[in-house]
């Protein structure tokens, strides 16, 4: 007997299999049932605010955001580069002085539209921040 049959033969037609496998999954995972459209209800994760005075200030500390992520990988790239010996002496002073002017070059950006590299810190809720704090 094949799989179609017995599944068939045990529950009813495929339609009737597939709405019982959906009932299962729900009660398994707690699924709730689709909304259509009309009854879904705005939240407070599906909406919006934006505030116009304040959109440059929002993009630049988004941007600066990736950016200093980008740094601290860069950073933690090249110490391990380095400790690994992979450097000459001349690479390891270009990188450095390299890092060196960008995190001046970030403090600066900061300052301009007075945020501090706290502020870049993302919180994401139960992973924690998204760059490590104090430097750890």
């Amino acid at each position: 007997m094949a799989d179609d049959d017995r599944m068939r033969g045990s529950v009813g037609t495929p339609a009737a299999v597939a709405e019982e496998v959906a009932r299962a999954a729900a009660s398994a995972f707690g699924l709730a049932p689709a909304q259509s459209d009309d009854d879904r209800r705005p939240s407070a994760a599906q909406r919006l605010h934006t505030d116009p005075d304040t959109v440059e200030r929002d993009l630049i500390k988004l941007v600066l955001t990736i950016v200093e992520l980008l740094r601290q990988l860069m950073e933690r790239t090249a110490i391990h580069r380095v400790d690994q010996g992979d450097l000459s002496e001349l690479q390891e002073e270009r990188i450095g002085m390299t890092l060196m002017i960008l995190n001046e070059r970030m403090t600066e950006l900061c300052d301009r539209y007075d945020l501090t590299m706290d502020d870049l810190n993302l919180d994401l809720g139960p992973l924690g921040s998204l760059l490590p704090r104090n430097g750890t």
